[in-house]
Order: C-alpha cells, then structure tokens, then sequence
C-alpha cells in the first residue's frame, strides 16, 4: 500500500511553499518533496489513488463542530463541504463569531451550546494534546483557514471515489485525518537542530534524506506522520465510518494510532 502524509497550508497565495508531501514504506522513509498548491496535492491524490491501494494523511480538520453544520441545515458532511465551498472564503475575509484570530475579532466566550472543539479534539486534549479549534483562523497554531480551504477538495475526492474516514469505510483509496503532534513526540520542532536529532538518531529516516525532512517544520511533520502511518496499515485498512448519529459523522475525527 501506497503511504503519503501531507502537511497543508491555507495560505491564500504561496501555499506551495508550504505544503510538503512525505512518502513511506514500512520502516522507511521514501522521499519528501514540495513545489504543490492545494488543488495539485489533489491532483497527486487522484493519480496515486489510479496507481494501487493508497492511504493518505491530511492535516487540516475535515469538518467543524456539529452544532455549527446544524445551525446551517446542513444534514451531512457533503452539505456542510458544500456551504464550506460557497460561503468559506467570505468567512475567512469577515472573522466573525464563530470564527476568530485575524483583525480585531477576540476568541469567544465560552458557549456550551456552540463549544469550540470537536469530540475528537476533546478526546486529544484529554490525553495531554492541544489540537487548536478550527475556527480560529488567524495567529500561532491555527489550523481554520487551511481547513476551510480543504473541505471542498475533500468533496473533489470523495466525487472520484475516494474514501474519506470516518464518512466513509476505508478503500482502496483512502484519506485520514492527521495531527502531527501525535507522531512527532515532545519534540521542540521551531529548532532545526532538535529536528535534525531526532530523524538524523531515527533508523527509519535514510542519511540521503535527512536534510528534507529537517529542512522546514513542515517537511518534519509530513516525514514524521507518514513514517507513523506506515507502521499501522492493518488498521488503517480495516477503519469503519462512524455510526449515524455520532459525533464523528458529522464532526469527523483524527485518526490516532490505536496501538
């Protein structure tokens, strides 16, 4: 199985900078490369998917809380990706309530009715991670705008057959959602040299490639969870969509390593 990890940007003019792809086998790091905007990283999706079985690792949320796709008639994820394509970028230029982090608009307070986190996120700061809320979208950490900006590439790819977990069942082709925090491990990733400790000492990271990976926090993101994937395929291959009714069919989820 084909094992790729993408570290997304939402920048609105140059994520091509940003974004880096990792490739990996088992134990071993194929390559990582970048020079990709949003829409080629889906174009690379849908030729790799025609090549053979694929995972891939996408790190921007995959949906927003449920009460915000419910407040806007939204019955499923497709609806939601829909309005999220019509109406998202006129959010991104507005930042208001839900939405905050650029301009003048503070962070909400705290509404019960409307939390910020989805359940999977809950889950993650549970355990000790700090995933940020997709509605900010603006300032250190956020991860909105890139997700605003990948909904309706989502939808691009599920239309070509993709499956896109926990929506769908895993299939021959299949797109996760990843939080790089999870497979980096503490380490301090604004340091180049704690990046270049930790995959120059990992035997999985091959010496020709070790420079790619620590060359920008991105590239050591993508690496690090595509390396993670590659350990767990079984159950990346055996993931089941969430039931009807539960958070995570509408909210989505990160996927985490079980074991």
């Amino acid at each position: 199985m084909q094992v790729l990890a993408v570290d997304w940007s939402g920048d609105g003019r140059a994520a091509h900078r940003r974004i880096r792809v990792a490739s990996a086998a088992p134990g071993r790091l194929l390559a990582v490369h970048g020079g990709l905007d949003r829409a080629a990283v889906a174009d690379l999706l849908l030729a790799r998917a025609a090549d053979g079985p694929l995972v891939a690792g996408l790190d921007f949320s995959f949906a927003l809380p449920a009460w915000f796709p419910r407040e806007h008639g939204c019955a499923d994820v497709d609806a939601l990706w829909s309005l999220v394509e019509r109406e998202g970028e006129a959010w991104l230029r507005a930042c208001r309530p839900p939405f905050w982090g650029r301009g003048p608009t503070p962070q909400p307070p705290l509404d019960p009715a409307r939390p910020r986190y989805r359940a999977t996120e809950e889950a993650a700061r549970a355990d000790g991670f700090d995933p940020r809320s997709t509605f900010q979208i603006g300032g250190a950490g956020a991860v909105g705008t890139g997700s605003l900006r990948g909904m309706p590439h989502l939808a691009r790819l599920r239309a070509h057959g993709v499956a896109v977990w926990p929506f769908d069942d895993a299939g021959p082709a299949t797109l996760v959602e990843i939080y790089p925090r999870v497979h980096t491990g503490p380490v301090v990733k604004r340091s180049a040299e704690a990046r270049r400790a930790l995959a120059a000492g990992d035997p999985r990271v091959p010496a020709a490639l070790v420079e790619d990976v620590v060359a920008t926090e991105d590239a050591f993101d993508a690496a690090l969870s595509a390396l993670a994937m590659a350990e767990h395929l079984e159950e990346l291959a055996a993931l089941r969509r969430a039931p009807d009714g539960s958070p995570e069919a509408i909210e989505g989820a990160l996927w985490r390593p079980v074991r």
